[in-house]
């Protein structure tokens, strides 16, 4: 987690000092701040994106405050406030202000209008960041409640292709007169308040023990797996490993983060930059077809820590519990590996490539899990 962390740190940091000169380069004659305005919309969508699946929502055990002489409206703005110092809201920050430095020693606009625009920028990440919330706790426990929002965006973003409403030319028109008008960076700033306001509210209606007990009963949805017999000996430790990934949010959000992180390959595969440089490739394969092993993986003993001492008590050989791991990760390269091959559109060589990416990502997961251990 830190070498990530530190990862996207520098990326985040190197794309905030070298995106003005960038702009420069590959639009000639144009404003930077009026590119990067077009293109804000592409990239809040994508943060909130990324901090969907990524981001975890601040959590406090109240039962202990309950009894104390504690208003509820500041133990809700604690943890309201305490999201504030997310790495996820840290990262924009390395974009924004390298970006709007360079624009007040480079661009024509006065030093007020650049501090708005990077007041506008911050409000807009914080915006995010409570948006986040609010989806989060409406949607997560009932994903098919997120299908009209899906589709939305999927129509917003068909008619932005064919060119019959570019939303995101009129909202680069918006953001670009906060430049005119330094004022109206306070725009953004209200949607924040906004959007805090919400979730206090709705965490205050919720401050209570049974606030979050299901007033439904709903049938135990009991998978056997019993195709996994085949696997002889295996198969019960299968068996619990699917349960788990089943029934259990976090191990699916692991699923759901390794098809999602299939699309990786797009940042690199087609852009001319990184051609002349093969590594980039060979990392990005291992990346792909490796993302379930890394994500479930490196919590192989923590998955099963509720009951490990009964596992111990038994009768189960410890080369048979690690086996049972490994087969798991090997299934889940292999599909990710089959998942990768549209990839082949761009070239057989990053077929091929993928394909040996698997094989190294297949070739040592029981190693990968002793090293665990």
């Amino acid at each position: 987690m830190v070498f990530l962390g530190l990862y996207f740190t520098l990326t985040f940091l190197l794309i905030g000092i070298g995106l003005y000169p960038l702009i420069q380069e590959y639009f000639p004659g144009e404003e930077p701040l009026y590119i990067v305005n077009r293109f804000l919309l592409l990239w809040l969508f994508a943060e909130l994106s990324y901090r969907f699946f990524l981001q975890t929502l601040p959590v406090l055990d109240i039962k202990p405050l309950l009894i104390l002489p504690i208003l509820k409206r500041k133990v809700v703005n604690f943890v309201l406030l305490k999201s504030l110092y997310s790495f996820f809201n840290f990262l924009p920050l390395l974009i924004i202000v390298p970006f709007g430095i360079f624009n007040i020693y480079k661009s024509e606009f006065p030093v007020s209008s650049i501090l708005a625009w990077m007041i506008a920028m911050i409000g807009l990440t914080l915006s995010v960041n409570f948006a986040n919330f609010i989806i989060k706790k409406r949607f997560t426990d009932n994903l098919k409640a997120l299908i009209p929002v899906v589709s939305t965006i999927a129509i917003l973003a068909l008619l932005e292709y064919v060119k019959i409403f570019e939303i995101s030319f009129w909202f680069g028109k918006g953001l670009n007169e906060i430049l005119t008008y330094p004022f109206l960076a306070i725009i953004p700033v209200l949607l924040f308040l906004f959007l805090y306001k919400w979730n206090r509210k709705d965490l205050e209606s919720k401050f209570y023990l049974d606030a979050t007990l299901n007033k439904n009963e709903k049938r135990a949805d009991t998978k056997e797996f019993l195709w996994t017999r085949r696997f002889g000996e295996l198969a019960p430790y299968l068996q619990l490993d699917l349960k788990l990934i089943w029934r259990n949010k976090r191990p699916k959000t692991a699923i759901y983060m390794s098809l999602l992180l299939l699309g990786y390959g797009l940042i690199f595969y087609t852009r001319d930059t990184y051609q002349d440089m093969p590594g980039f490739f060979v990392f990005v394969g291992i990346f792909m077809t490796g993302i379930f092993m890394m994500n479930f993986g490196q919590f192989v003993p923590a998955w099963d820590a509720s009951y490990y001492p009964l596992i111990m008590s038994q009768n189960i050989p410890m080369d048979k519990y690690l086996n049972a791991k490994a087969g798991l990760i090997t299934f889940s390269v292999v599909v990710l590996a089959i998942l990768t091959t549209p990839y082949v559109y761009f070239g057989w060589r990053i077929f091929a490539l993928n394909l040996i990416c698997a094989v190294y990502n297949d070739k040592y997961p029981l190693t990968f899990i002793c090293g665990i251990f």
